[in-house]
């Protein structure tokens, strides 16, 4: 390669430098461009990704996807699956409601990736296609990354933080030493779309538990049909082939009669040692995979990004202190961890033989009859149940009391969403409108908001048990706490995570 297409170039203007324009990607840069973080969004890939791929949107991750001014178009081209139906073998069809709080967007890939471009576009950013990063070095105050253009030239880009969210073979992963640690999951899977015509219900994503193997149909935009299940590995990827697996799992009179895709996947269970090297974080596909069963890989990364965004923009604007950026991979390795195991188990099953899947079966029957279905098993998939360890504020905050929830867990949907601006941490209260039980900590919840005016906003909610939450930017709950004695730890609380009287930056 000549000198003259060596370029050397100092990221000086963007103090984050965002790897992959996944949708994992696009929602960290679209995130911290909305907090005000300047951001510079490289892809290896000379266009954003085709195809359907993952579509299922769950609710935490449409909440994300409201906060970027996007989920009404997203509906507009997606469809809402109302309930997840579990037929088996002798008759018997287990239905679970999944009802607002829990029901997921289908909607394909690309249409979410092409929604997250615009939005992007609005907010000043863009993506640099073609751009493939070959080498990254840290140091304690930068990260250096050496990258190749679509023309062949090389540059050498320093930035003081980077976010490696480049996919399962990651080479800002890769680079930085970090191990993936995990293995392979031996089965295979088919993925096809189309047309099928037949009777079965298109209002609820369908699984088909046969003693001949597992087949999902879950209805696409546009009135296709997605078909999965596990096959053997030299199954051919043919449209007849397809046609056999539904004739022997599913029931009679279903005909693919179009295909728009067809294709087989192996899944791995893998997460990497840690999420970050210094300066240099990994989140998405570059961080963990797992099994696909239940949609989790995407809506996943994409929680990712709304966990490092808010603190890594509250370190660089100086309002948080860079301890609170040592909380991600704690926290994010913990979901991580959680979803392995979680759709580990659910692949597992949906692979059983006949002797597993006939006990599968009786456990399913047993589940739906006591409620667990609808209690646990769809609020689970929805990413309800979720749980952080309680580490935000470096040590545990005071123990809530009962019938709030724990540090850690997800904001309760009963709470009402943010208004816009809302960006940091709010203080709940909770309780009548007046009265005895509400007066001694409306006050105090108002002056620490008003000692904290950008970090902290107030609301009161009514008709609550009297009590008080601190709620995160990104949807967990940080403390919470009955009384105004533990009000009062709110303030010891917020110190652990502000920034030093100087207002350091942290860049």
């Amino acid at each position: 390669m000549s000198n003259d297409q060596d370029r050397t170039t100092e990221s000086t203007d963007d103090p984050v430098v965002v790897v992959g324009a996944g949708p994992c990607g696009l929602v960290i840069a679209c995130e911290l461009l909305r907090l005000g973080v300047p951001t510079r969004l490289l892809e290896a890939d000379s266009e954003p990704h085709r195809g359907s791929r993952a579509v299922l949107l769950w609710p935490p991750t449409l909440d994300v996807l409201d906060g970027l001014g996007m989920l009404d178009d997203a509906q507009a081209r997606g469809v809402r699956p109302a309930a997840l139906a579990y037929h088996m073998p002798d008759g018997k069809m287990l239905r679970v409601a999944l009802g607002k709080t829990n029901e997921p967007l289908v909607l394909p890939q690309q249409e979410t990736t092409q929604l997250l471009l615009g939005v992007l576009e609005k907010l000043g950013g863009r993506v640099e296609y073609g751009v493939r990063v070959t080498d990254v070095s840290t140091a304690d105050d930068a990260v250096t990354l050496r990258t190749e253009g679509p023309d062949g030239a090389t540059d050498t880009v320093t930035t003081p933080w980077l976010i490696g969210a480049d996919g399962v073979g990651s080479t800002v992963r890769q680079k930085l030493g970090i191990p993936f640690e995990g293995g392979s999951v031996p089965m295979t899977f088919v993925l096809a779309e189309g047309e099928v015509t037949g009777d079965f219900g298109r209002d609820a994503v369908q699984y088909f538990l046969g003693h001949k193997g597992a087949v999902l149909l879950s209805p696409l935009p546009g009135g296709l049909v997605r078909i999965s299940g596990p096959v053997p590995p030299d199954m051919p990827m043919t449209r007849e082939a397809v046609q056999q697996m539904l004739d022997e799992r599913a029931p009679a009179g279903l005909r693919y009669v179009s295909a728009t895709s067809i294709d087989s996947f192996t899944s791995q269970e893998r997460i990497a040692k840690t999420l970050r090297s210094g300066r240099a974080f990994l989140a998405g596909d570059a961080a963990h995979v797992h099994s696909v069963v239940g949609g989790q890989g995407l809506n996943l990364g994409i929680q990712d990004g709304r966990n490092l965004a808010w603190k890594l923009a509250g370190v660089i604007h100086g309002t948080l202190s860079p301890a609170v950026l040592d909380s991600y991979t704690t926290e994010r390795r913990a979901v991580a961890e959680q979803v392995v195991a979680t759709t580990g188990r659910m692949i597992r099953q949906a692979a059983a033989g006949p002797l597993a899947s006939r006990v599968r079966n009786v456990v399913w029957a047993l589940m739906q009859a006591t409620g667990t279905l609808r209690r646990w098993y769809a609020p689970m998939l929805a990413g309800r149940l979720t749980r952080y360890p309680d580490v935000l504020f470096g040590t545990p905050g005071p123990k809530p009391p009962r019938g709030l929830p724990a540090p850690g867990s997800r904001t309760p949907a009963w709470v009402p969403a943010a208004e816009p601006g809302q960006d940091g941490f709010r203080l709940l209260t909770l309780g009548p409108a007046g009265g005895s039980a509400a007066a001694p900590l409306r006050p105090a919840a108002e002056s620490l908001a008003a000692g904290h005016p950008d970090m902290l906003t107030h609301v009161h909610v009514t008709g609550r048990r009297a009590g008080w939450l601190l709620l995160r930017p990104d949807g967990f709950v940080a403390a919470a706490g009955k009384g105004a004695a533990q009000l009062a730890a709110v303030e010891s609380l917020l110190a652990r995570v502000v920034a030093d009287g100087a207002g350091n930056p942290g860049s």
